[in-house]
């Protein structure tokens, strides 16, 4: 089981790559089928309006876990 640690975004804010806890540092698309298995903690698949899947974290108390309040990949 993976945690994400953090995020790069590209220039329209989108999450582009996550960096989980092994070190790896993986693409969107790889990143929607590991969460589709089951093995990216704290993370849902959503579908946009467009059909393209995307990661999503699972809503909490707590703002500072949130995908996109992740630091940026160095």
């Amino acid at each position: 089981m993976f945690k994400i640690l953090s995020v790069k975004h590209d220039n329209n804010g989108e999450i582009i790559e996550y960096k989980l806890s092994s070190g790896e540092v993986i693409g969107k698309q790889e990143a929607v089928k590991l969460a589709e298995k089951g093995q990216i903690e704290d993370v849902t698949v959503g579908t946009s309006k467009y059909g393209e899947k995307f990661l999503r974290s699972i809503p909490d108390a707590d703002k500072k876990n949130n995908l996109d309040n992740l630091p940026e990949i160095e």
